[in-house]
């Protein structure tokens, strides 16, 4: 194993891109992508589509960077459905209590 890594690190230090790529990805962690924090005006209890606009204003004001707004509108968007989702469970569960 010891001479396995020695010849690689060798190859890269002799100029082996492949060698290099193979002892980076071995001693370098993964950098992943990381959205920035962002502080802007926002009003949680206001109807979708006022959030989704507050978004787009503060977009547009330079406060929130674009692919940050598209996430934070993704986020709303998926808060929507899960809402929507429990309040028809509930009317199925009202509708089925009545017919008992």
């Amino acid at each position: 194993m010891r001479n396995i890594v020695a010849m690689l690190v060798g190859r890269a230090l002799e100029g082996d891109t492949n060698a290099a790529s193979i002892v980076l990805s071995k001693v370098l962690p993964s950098v992943k992508a990381q959205a920035e924090k962002v502080n802007f005006e926002f009003d949680s209890t206001a109807p979708i589509s006022e959030q989704v606009a507050q978004v787009l204003d503060a977009i547009a004001a330079g406060a929130v960077a674009p692919d940050v707004g598209r996430l934070i509108i993704d986020s709303i968007k998926s808060l929507a459905d899960v809402r929507a989702s429990e309040e028809l469970e509930a009317r199925i569960s009202a509708l089925e209590e009545k017919q008992g």
